[in-house]
């Protein structure tokens, strides 16, 4: 089984490849400073409640917080006897990048990309509600071309109410109206109406740009929520960057170790 490791900013995602299904994905909050043997706790816990063995014959990670890096490495070595796959800008994972530098697009970009590719034919572009949310945009002849980066819907509503003495934290619920008539409903209009519509303008304008047919998917914790608001986003694939980094280590394994490990 293959073991793949998504650290972001707010949260790293943990998911068990069988090698023809996710078994399990779990979601925790990253914390940089866990050591190896913490996070094997909290991870043998997770395998145990799932029904899984705490063992696997291969693990792959995307990170885009540094520090963490060197447990998850220590993790994997110590826990599993494996050295780690990290995926990052310049590697050579079958998909040409035109960005500048090459090395500076993130490791989940790249995996949310060749996901993406295995799933429809191009051009694409995905929007990745995280921390940051992230558009990234594959043209019709396959390769990364670049995307936009914005705040994140959490990160600007929480800076909004640390910032104003009289607004609440709000649910992310669409109201029922646009037209707020309490101020709960005036921030859900402001922030689930108004995000909707900054994500449909930024898809758009990067699809004119692309040419051709786009598919637009989301993926991210808060994807879910602004699929059914976007009038360009076509599906939600929850496992998306997990996706890429499964097809990252198939890539960068090599094929004997690729065929045998994943069925132990």
């Amino acid at each position: 089984m293959l073991l793949a490791i998504d650290v972001g900013n707010t949260n790293t995602v943990f998911g068990v490849w069988d090698g023809g299904a996710w078994r399990a994905v779990w979601r925790r909050g990253t914390n940089s400073s866990a050591t190896e043997d913490q996070l094997a706790v909290w991870l043998q816990g997770a395998f145990q409640l799932s029904g899984i063995e705490f063992k696997v014959a291969g693990v792959v990670c995307a990170s885009v917080v540094p520090p963490a890096n060197d447990a998850l490495e220590r993790l994997s070595r110590r826990w599993f006897g494996i050295e780690p796959f990290f995926i990052h800008g310049g590697a050579d994972l079958g998909l040409e990048v035109r960005y500048s530098p090459p090395t500076a697009v993130g490791a989940d970009r790249l995996a949310n990309a060749l996901a993406a590719l295995a799933q429809s034919p191009p051009p694409i572009i995905v929007v990745d509600f995280g921390t940051a949310t992230t558009f990234d945009a594959i043209s019709a002849d396959g390769a990364y071309v670049g995307g936009a980066i914005m705040p994140g819907v959490t990160v600007s509503t929480e800076a909004l109410v640390r910032r104003t003495a009289q607004l609440p934290q709000i649910e992310f619920v669409a109201p029922p109206d646009a037209l707020g008539r309490t101020t709960v409903d005036s921030l859900r209009s402001g922030v689930m109406y108004g995000y909707a519509g900054a994500i449909d303008y930024l898809a758009r304008a990067i699809s004119s740009e692309l040419g051709g047919d786009v598919k637009v998917i989301a993926t991210g914790g808060l994807g879910r929520l602004f699929v059914d608001l976007c009038a360009t986003i076509e599906s939600y694939a929850p496992n998306l960057t997990l996706d890429g980094l499964r097809i990252a280590y198939e890539r960068l394994s090599a094929p004997r170790d690729r065929n045998e490990s994943l069925q132990a």
